[in-house]
């Protein structure tokens, strides 16, 4: 099936992983997206692993999460060949992704203003560390060093004096995901307009745009946030609890979700320091204990079930591979099938959206498109270009 981007053409120049997650998630939305990548080396990210994997063990995983529904064509963009074949592919496209540090497009020949009168349409993606201007515009970016820089870290991790990074590389994926909307709005503008807008975000931004209640915490209420471990930074009891086999997560947004765990664990709800959200963050390290000590009398499974008959949001920790073996992951179209060219049939991570006819019901489900090899595409980029550009306007 078509997706909603369907007809939208995204040249994608970009590499690592917070530009090519935003590209990814156009090609899961319909895009026709063009991956252009160096001859020698390609995406650095095919570099990038363990693991790896394949008859020869030179396929990045890495790689393989953020470029399915993507074709590669292998340019060399410091060429005046490569440099003309990117003036043919800007004038046919919608979208133009990049992730260079700030003037390195420039410096290749492609400022905004170059790109912008070869197709006056183009939306341009723009995604950099930490802002293209600034007084720190020009800074390298990457996941680890913003995630600091933009205080993630000093939220995550078991005490204030021990940060931790986010097991994910959360800032770039933040930013291919504020990318990837920032353009959608661009192309809807552009339906209004007639003309192409640069979209700019950062992997700072990205992190900033997420502090939610942290930032309120500080710019309203004046505290500085701390790291808290696997509690809530506002609301208790909300967390990971170890209980006799290993550890739960409870999370008790209300008063009466409240008293129903009070009762299970034979805490009494009213005691006057546990009787209010408030009181019960106040002696957070007393409640805590309290509970845990009723919690040790059985297993998690005894616990998760109990508390949903109750109602009560509750969960298991599960791994990596517990999560994709999970029927409801699977339910929810969580991961797809593609045939990679090596490594044949192969299961990636899906697309978190799902589209549905509002008339019927129907789900519109796509086929998806295996991460390409490098350049494998060129060929078919080429003889679609050259049908692009002879064709009449009216049908492109």
């Amino acid at each position: 099936m078509a997706g909603p981007l369907d007809g939208i053409v995204v040249l994608d120049l970009s590499r690592a992983l917070a530009g090519p997650h935003a590209g990814q998630m156009l090609g899961d939305l319909g895009a026709h997206v063009i991956k252009v990548e160096h001859p020698s080396s390609g995406d650095e990210s095919r570099g990038w692993g363990p693991p790896f994997v394949g008859p020869d063990h030179d396929i990045s995983t890495y790689f393989l999460a953020a470029n399915r529904n993507k074709q590669s064509i292998a340019v060399d963009m410091k060429t005046p060949g490569g440099k003309d074949l990117i003036e043919r592919l800007v004038r046919q496209s919608d979208v133009l992704i990049e992730n260079f540090r700030t003037g390195v497009l420039d410096r290749l020949g492609f400022p905004v203003s170059r790109l912008h009168e070869l197709n006056p349409r183009l939306v341009v993606l723009s995604i950099t560390g930490f802002g293209h201007d600034g007084p720190e515009g020009g800074r390298p970016g990457y996941d680890q060093i913003a995630q600091g820089e933009a205080g993630l870290m000093s939220l995550t991790g078991p005490s204030p004096d021990e940060p931790y990074r986010v097991g994910a590389s959360i800032a770039d994926l933040l930013g291919g995901i504020h990318g990837a909307y920032g353009v959608v709005a661009a192309l809807y503008e552009r339906e209004r307009t007639g003309r192409g807008k640069v979209v700019r975000t950062s992997l700072l931004a990205s992190v900033v745009g997420v502090h939610a209640y942290h930032g309120t915490a500080w710019t309203v209420g004046g505290r500085v946030p701390k790291a808290a471990g696997n509690h809530h930074a506002s609301i208790a009891p909300y967390g990971a609890f170890h209980c006799a086999d290993g550890m739960i997560q409870i999370a008790v947004a209300n008063e009466g979700q409240w008293r129903k765990v009070a009762v299970l664990l034979g805490i009494d709800p009213d005691t006057p320091k546990y009787a209010a959200n408030p009181e019960r963050f106040a002696h957070r390290d007393e409640l805590i204990a309290d509970m845990e000590k009723a919690l040790a009398a059985h297993d998690r499974a005894h616990w998760l079930a109990a508390l949903g008959e109750l109602g009560v949001p509750a969960g298991a920790i599960r791994t990596i591979d517990e999560v994709y073996a999970w029927d409801q992951v699977r339910s929810q179209g969580l991961l797809v099938e593609v045939d990679h060219p090596v490594l044949g049939p192969i299961e990636l991570p899906g697309p978190p959206l799902r589209f549905e006819d509002a008339g019927t019901g129907e789900e519109h489900a796509r086929r998806h498109i295996a991460p390409p090899l490098l350049g494998q595409d060129g060929d078919a980029v080429l003889g679609w270009l050259r049908a692009r550009e002879s064709a009449p306007e009216s049908e492109r």
